[in-house]
């Protein structure tokens, strides 16, 4: 079958959440998370009071909203799979193979990649594509698409938007914070591109947006239970010196994360902002991507690029 002739899909993949609220719900998650390893007795609990604390994570309804929108935009079979839970990787492989898709473009819902950082999808990719018996199936997964046009116009627009909400003493002393998923340092030293990718993306934003260099700087957020040093800084460390700083406001604007979930709804809605009304400091955060029209578009570019590759 030759390109031309192959019926094209995408499988978008995200890690997944809890089956439910309950805490043998939340410990099963947790250990899929952990490679296996039991979480515990103090961390299920933790996790499972945050869980309940936003009401469930909204993340699979959402990655199936974004399935639907780039399938109408698209043209083509789009299905997910989650890495940590229902539905899984092998269950999006099934339904795009059920429909006939011959030609597989995976996208991680993470615009920076790393092959360290996401190699736990590609194995998982490979596995389901093993198990499914389609070793003549082409199946890509799409690289980085940090610096995609469309989707770094989505995040600009939604700093202005957060910047205009702001009363107008707020706004002219606010600061941005673009975040990111924390990681051990260790890790981080061994993929100096993805920090880059990181970066550049806050910068893209930061242009985009109209923001001067004084006006924003990227952190990091939802440092993990494992022992050893994570990166810095931390939002919880920026907020006492921003204040000190003589700033007024403050907006967290994840540049890593496109959807409503735990570290945004918990980490950042009520963890980032008890910390910041701590200090004096008027919070706001953007809204999250999720089916925004500019991410579906962005999505779309990294879909056909990837097929004509």
């Amino acid at each position: 079958m030759t390109q031309r002739d192959a019926v094209h899909g995408v499988l978008l993949m995200t890690y997944g959440s809890p089956a439910s609220l309950e805490r043998r719900d939340v410990a099963a998650y947790l250990a899929q998370v952990r490679g296996g390893r039991e979480p515990g007795v103090e961390l299920v609990d933790e996790f499972t009071r945050r869980y309940r604390a936003i009401g469930g994570s909204p993340l699979i309804p959402i990655t199936r909203s974004q399935a639907t929108a780039l399938e109408a935009h698209l043209g083509w079979p789009v299905e997910v799979g989650m890495r940590f839970s229902k539905p899984s990787i092998l269950d999006g492989m099934r339904a795009l193979a059920a429909r006939d898709a011959s030609a597989v473009v995976a996208i991680i819902l993470s615009p920076q990649y790393s092959p360290l950082l996401m190699s736990g999808y590609a194995r998982a990719l490979a596995d389901a594509a093993q198990a499914l018996g389609v070793a003549a199936r082409e199946v890509r997964i799409a690289g980085a698409w940090h610096d995609e046009p469309a989707f770094v116009e989505a995040l600009a627009e939604r700093v202005r938007s957060a910047l205009e909400r702001m009363a107008p003493e707020e706004r002219e002393a606010a600061a941005v914070l673009m975040t990111a998923h924390s990681l051990p340092r260790h890790v981080a030293e061994q993929e100096p591109g993805y920090l880059a990718q990181l970066r550049t993306t806050g910068e893209a934003v930061a242009a985009r947006a109209g923001l001067a260099e004084e006006e924003w700087q990227f952190c990091w957020q939802s440092a993990g239970h494992e022992p050893g040093e994570w990166m810095k800084p931390d939002f919880a460390d920026l907020m006492p010196k921003l204040a000190a700083a003589g700033r007024r406001s403050v907006i967290v604007a994840p540049v890593q994360f496109l959807a409503d979930h735990l570290e945004v709804l918990y980490d950042v809605d009520i963890g980032a902002r008890a910390q910041a009304e701590r200090c004096g400091l008027a919070f706001g955060r953007i809204e999250s991507l999720n089916a925004d029209p500019n991410l579906i578009r962005a999505l779309a570019s990294v879909a056909r690029r990837s097929t004509a590759a």
